[in-house]
C-alpha cells in the first residue's frame, strides 16, 4: 500500500510539472484602422500597423484558425514575392506575413494578405508556433476604407460592449 502511494505521488509530481499551460493567441485584424492586436490568454500584448488588401483585392472578414505555417515562403502567384513568417488562415491562400514594403504599413496595399513588419511577423510566428495553430484564432473585422461622411461603426462592431468608452478614431 505504501509503495502504491509513493508511485501515485511521483506520477502526480511528474505530470503536474511536465504539463505546460497552453497559451491562447487571439490575432485581431482591423481593416479600417489597419492595425493588428495580439492577445495572449486574454491579455493584450501587441498592437502593430498592418496592410490589408488594396483596392481591387480582398482580405476576407471573419473568424479563422491558421492551418499552415511556413517560416520562409515565396508567393507562387505574385512573382516569387518573399512572404517570411507566413501564417495561412484561408484555403484561398490568405496569410499573415512579413513584408519588405514597410512604408505601406498602416494603409491598404496588399493583394489580400495581411502584411507586417518582418520583426513583428517573426514575433507573431513564434507565438503561434509555441501555442499551436489549434490554440490560435484570427479575427478579421471591418470593410473597406471609411469615407469621411460615414457614421462611425458602433462599439459592438469592434467587440466592445461598453457604450461611450470607445472612440474608433483614436489611436490604440
Amino acid at each position: 500500500m505504501q509503495y502504491r502511494n509513493l508511485i501515485l505521488a511521483l506520477l502526480a509530481v511528474t505530470f503536474s510539472t511536465g504539463v505546460a499551460h497552453a497559451e491562447r493567441v487571439v490575432i485581431s485584424i482591423d481593416k479600417i484602422s489597419q492595425k493588428m492586436t495580439v492577445s495572449l490568454n486574454g491579455q493584450l500584448e501587441y498592437v502593430w500597423p498592418i496592410s490589408t488588401a488594396a483596392a481591387g483585392y480582398t482580405t476576407p472578414s471573419g473568424t479563422f484558425h491558421p492551418f499552415r505555417m511556413e517560416e520562409e515562403h515565396f508567393s507562387d502567384e505574385w512573382d516569387d514575392a518573399p512572404m517570411p513568417y507566413s501564417i495561412f488562415f484561408t484555403p484561398a491562400g490568405h496569410a499573415i506575413h512579413g513584408s519588405e514594403h514597410v512604408k505601406s504599413l498602416g494603409r491598404p496595399a496588399s493583394h489580400g494578405c495581411v502584411r507586417l513588419e518582418p520583426a513583428n511577423a517573426a514575433i507573431l510566428y513564434t507565438l503561434v508556433d509555441e501555442a499551436g495553430m489549434a490554440n490560435t484564432i484570427v479575427v478579421v473585422k471591418g470593410g473597406g476604407i471609411k469615407r469621411a461622411s460615414r457614421e462611425p461603426e458602433p462599439a459592438s462592431f469592434y467587440g466592445i460592449s461598453e457604450p461611450g468608452r470607445f472612440n474608433p478614431g483614436a489611436l490604440y
